[in-house]
């Protein structure tokens, strides 16, 4: 008799969070981007914002200043992971970029939450080998400091305009980001009152509302 066939259980997202920084220049917002390498296993060749996997440590890294309270809301749903989270973009932006949202004392970071706000969610195809469920967060630059220099994991790092990024080597859930941003930011909608989520229905692009 023929077995049926079995499919593998899918992958558990890892999460993971992003940091969008933007800055409005001569009437067209820019943002920071770069490209990840060739070796890379996820993602190779194309262009993102800095950002990374969660790590157990990042909830443990006290902030200067706390998340705005709506944002700590958005960022719960649907666990308890505002400040890893934060704490996460935060830790990689610098690493990646050498970029710093808060203060560095003896080398050490100290993050400020309180310009963050939360513009997209988006999880990787249940298809994927490797699957991030990754929250973006977004600030203005005029809030960063510091040089543009990071680890190198990112290469080519910089600022562009939307437009131009658009023309860029992206994936569907950058483009969607920098849809949100821009819709977010020429509505002038408060502060992560209704973010969306990126995901996929049999292998096709779903986006709903967290």
């Amino acid at each position: 008799m023929t077995q049926p066939l079995q499919t593998e259980k899918p992958v558990t997202p890892r999460h993971a969070s992003s940091l969008v920084i933007y800055e409005k220049i001569g009437g067209k917002t820019h943002v920071l981007m770069g490209k990840r390498a060739k070796g890379h296993r996820f993602l190779p060749d194309v262009y993102v914002f800095p950002g990374g996997r969660v790590d157990k440590e990042d909830a443990f890294l006290k902030p200067s200043a706390p998340l705005i309270p709506n944002v700590r809301d958005m960022l719960s749903r649907p666990s308890d992971m505002a400040d890893a989270v934060a704490a996460a973009a935060v830790r990689e932006t610098h690493e990646e970029t050498g970029l710093v949202l808060g203060n560095l004392r003896e080398n050490t970071l100290v993050p400020d939450f309180s310009n963050l706000d939360y513009v997209a969610r988006a999880i990787t195809p249940s298809i994927s080998p490797i699957r991030f469920n990754t929250r973006f967060l977004m600030v203005e630059a005029k809030h960063v400091t510091g040089d543009l220099g990071g680890s190198g994991e990112l290469i080519d790092l910089k600022w562009i305009s939307v437009e131009d990024a658009y023309k860029m080597p992206l994936v569907d859930v950058t483009e969607f980001v920098l849809e949100e941003l821009e819709k977010k930011l020429s509505t002038k909608q408060p502060n992560s009152l209704n973010v969306p989520l990126f995901t996929y229905f049999r292998g096709k692009p779903l986006i709903r509302s967290i």
